[in-house]
């Protein structure tokens, strides 16, 4: 019983609230201004449901397509990322047998192998 009381003792209070607040002119010019322009919105929507409806619709549509977007996108970078996991351990490997032959030679072999490569990369791009 008690809460029924409090709920309508917090309505009632609020409507004297309210109402004493009106008797302030700018507060009242500020109301009829918010009245009179929530008013017409309504009205406006009333009028021309499906022009709201299509402009749902369309917002909708735009907020599909860019969450395709993006996940088409996290699905690129996805298999990008995959792609440098399955490669770094074939560059690391790479990189050692490298440097092992270059440690290998003595510096005036490492000169040949160098043109060798350069030779090889030369002919290839003509």
């Amino acid at each position: 019983m008690g809460k029924n009381l409090f709920l309508k003792g917090i309505f009632y209070g609020a409507i004297v609230g309210g109402a004493l607040s009106l008797l302030d002119k700018k507060t009242r010019q500020d109301m009829k201004v918010n009245v009179k322009k929530g008013y017409e919105q309504v009205s406006y929507i009333a009028r021309h449901p499906g022009e709201i409806t299509e402009n749902i619709k369309g917002t909708a549509e735009k907020i599909r397509n860019t969450i395709e977007q993006v996940s088409e996108d996290i699905s690129y970078i996805t298999g990008k990322v995959d792609e440098l996991r399955e490669l770094t351990p074939q560059v690391k490997e790479i990189v050692k047998e490298t440097k092992s032959t270059f440690s290998n030679h003595e510096d005036s072999d490492v000169e040949e192998l160098l043109k060798e490569v350069v030779v090889k990369e030369d002919s290839k791009e003509k």
